[in-house]
């Protein structure tokens, strides 16, 4: 195949469509007979995953590599910050964590060493995949980050890409953020854009054609296309900001799912499964009441477990859980809330906070201690007495261990080499590190099981999901956009 000029999505705010987007970029490309990659400098997410080489980077990335029907590497996200407070963030650089720097501390640097990181990321990406498929960060004209800016057009210039503008006209203000976009920056980046996207449109989109005019005037940009606001095409989401607009609450005649909705919430892409199965009603939340009507409570993952932890304590959603468990309801904590089911939780290092101790609920009889050690690895394993052989991954910063025998505790997962991980007390109650457990149909079977007995004729093929999902998106993408001045712009 002839090489294309790397392709560049780039928004005028944060949260308009980027990361689908690319994404649907990844499978039109690959369909097309392409070999495409993606590539974001620098992420902000709490969502991550984990390479075979056992490098975290984002979980948006890991999205965009599966549509493209790749492996994920750690050079396509080669800087992701994990904030672990509102003012600080864990620092990971290649895959492997650097660190914990302050907001401040951070962003007022000039960040060349970074910069140059992540040019050599891009540029070995380059080299083995064509073409590469770039997303950038927020807004691309925040005059005071411009200087120390390592995700937007710094790297639009250094890769020489052809970069496409996206506004989210469902927010308004699409003609001033559009123009203001464009006119500020300079010559050299604004000769780069090729093209404007209007996202999220409702209505019939032949309404904004007299627009559409309007914004090529006076960009003198073409708009390449106007999507329309769309409920039916389901990709995993960047990050968790939308949670609470998902929320639902408790529902009759369904098996009811309450996943603990933290503040430092990490990996809500676990529960995706779930939330698409049909016989299930998942929703998020931290009041009582509605963790009370639950069937199953989920206690997930947490950047900063000790924290969290404490915070349900005092709104009760704490007390609620372990209510649940009393009356024989299934509760199981993945990752950080797998270390509040236990008794204690051990910080010496302060790693996450200034608290180095502190009480877990005391549903397991567990003690963790938080390691400067991550651990950060794809795993292979049978669930419970399964011979099924199932997939996930492990991140997390800390090691359990049984400090005492009770009645029926044995380990969850078992690995090839007769390791285990995870403890359970019954089918109903345990906890594990490996994120990604429930897209596995064995465990969703066990999971539902009490409430339904015909759950094993009746599984969710979640990959199979995903895959229709990545086509329904390039099939929308090809409907709304020109994609043969895309084409010729790329060949060009």
């Amino acid at each position: 195949m002839k090489k294309l000029k790397p392709l560049m999505f780039v928004g005028t705010a944060s949260d308009v469509g980027k990361s689908i987007i690319n994404a649907g970029f990844c499978r039109i490309l690959a369909q097309d007979g392409y070999h495409p990659a993606p590539f974001k400098a620098q992420n902000m997410s709490l969502n991550s995953y984990v390479t075979k080489q056992g490098l975290e980077l984002g979980r948006a990335q890991a999205v965009q590599a599966e549509a493209a029907g790749i492996d994920c590497l750690s050079d396509m996200n080669p800087v992701l910050l994990k904030p672990t407070s509102e003012q600080a963030s864990q620092v990971v650089l290649h895959g492997k964590p650097v660190g914990n720097r302050s907001a401040f501390d951070y962003f007022a640097n000039d960040k060349a060493e970074l910069f140059t990181a992540v040019t050599q990321a891009y540029d070995r990406l380059a080299q083995q995949y064509n073409p590469i498929v770039i997303e950038g960060a927020g807004s691309i004209s925040e005059l005071n980050l411009k200087k120390r800016d390592i995700t937007n057009m710094r790297i639009a210039l250094h890769a020489q890409a052809n970069t496409y503008l996206i506004s989210d006209i469902e927010r308004g203000g699409v003609f001033g953020s559009v123009y203001g976009t464009i006119a500020l920056l300079p010559p050299e980046e604004r000769r780069l854009i090729k093209g404007i996207i209007v996202n999220k449109f409702r209505g019939d989109s032949r309404l904004f054609e007299d627009g559409r005019q309007m914004l090529e005037e006076i960009t003198g940009v073409p708009v390449v296309g106007v999507l329309p606001y769309f409920t039916d095409i389901h990709i995993e989401e960047e990050d968790a900001l939308g949670l609470e607009k998902r929320s639902k609450q408790a529902q009759a005649g369904t098996i009811n799912v309450a996943v603990v909705l933290l503040r430092r919430l990490s990996n809500f892409t676990d529960f995706d499964v779930l939330e698409k199965d049909p016989r299930v009603n998942l929703y998020y939340t931290n009041h009582p009441e509605e963790i009370r009507k639950a069937d199953i409570a989920i206690l997930p993952g947490s950047k900063n477990v000790i924290q969290d932890l404490s915070d349900i304590k005092r709104n009760g959603a704490a007390q609620a859980i372990i209510e649940l468990h009393k009356n024989h309801k299934t509760v199981i904590g993945i990752c950080g809330g797998y270390q509040m089911l236990g008794q204690y939780i051990e910080d010496p290092h302060r790693i996450e906070s200034n608290l180095t101790h502190c009480r877990g609920l005391g549903i397991l009889p567990l003690k963790t201690v938080l390691t400067t050690e991550k651990t950060t690895l794809q795993r292979d394993f049978h669930f419970d007495q399964s011979q099924d052989l199932c997939q996930g991954y492990e991140i997390h910063m800390g090691k359990t261990e049984v400090i005492e025998e009770v009645p029926g505790l044995q380990p969850l997962n078992r690995f090839a080499d007769s390791s285990t991980e995870g403890y359970q007390l019954n089918n109903d109650t345990w906890g594990t590190y490996m994120h990604g457990i429930l897209d596995n149909p064995v465990v969703i079977d066990r999971l539902l099981a009490r409430f339904n007995p015909q759950t094993s004729t009746q599984h969710f093929d979640y990959q199979s999901f995903k895959e229709t999902q990545y086509n329904k998106l390039a099939d929308y993408l090809r409907t709304h956009l020109d994609m043969d001045y895309i084409y010729k712009e790329l060949l060009d």
